[in-house]
């Protein structure tokens, strides 16, 4: 199934998201590989699996394999980052902070993107998941190599976008 098929499956009240969509799809602040690894990371972090499968056909048309494969393995390293850097600012014991995570993270060394694209896509899913320490902390990479502020909010309104439009399919989904 095609997003435009997707899309026409919502029903009138998430016309806002048909409608976000088109905008997100048409916006030129974020490079092809920026904007449709964002897609791929927010919709591979949203969990639907039928939403990742038309974003990743129509991205095929638009990046590399290896970004798409990058921005899927950024949103599967930030499903385990987010929960555990997520605990830490949560819980009010400071020792956790200091502890090593011993978790491995090697996709963030040999991803086969370019590392700032990898780090926009971590800060979209971490958006989506909710992380404030990790939001935080991508933003600042991404802020110190130059990326402005302009460009960090086109992710993260892929990523409310997609989200929204996730949470519409699965609500529509019979129980």
């Amino acid at each position: 199934m095609t997003i435009d098929a997707i899309l026409e499956t919502l029903p009138d009240y998430a016309k806002d998201l048909r409608l976000n969509w088109s905008a997100l799809v048409n916006a030129t602040e974020l490079t092809d590989d920026q904007k449709w690894g964002s897609f791929i990371a927010a919709a591979y972090g949203a969990r639907s699996p039928q939403l990742l499968a038309a974003v990743e056909a129509e991205a095929a048309a638009h990046v590399k394999p290896e970004v798409i494969n990058a921005a899927k393995g950024a949103a599967a390293i930030m499903g385990m980052n987010n929960i555990y850097y997520r605990f830490q600012h949560l819980s009010t014991n400071e020792k956790y902070g200091t502890l090593p995570a011993r978790l491995r993270m090697n996709i963030m060394r040999g991803h086969g993107a370019d590392n700032t694209d990898f780090e926009l896509w971590s800060l979209v899913v971490s958006a989506i998941n909710g992380c404030g320490k990790c939001v935080s902390s991508h933003e600042k990479v991404l802020l110190e190599k130059g990326v402005t502020e302009e460009l960090i909010l086109a992710g993260v309104r892929i990523a409310a976008v997609v989200h929204g439009t996730a949470a519409a399919l699965d609500a529509l989904q019979p129980a």
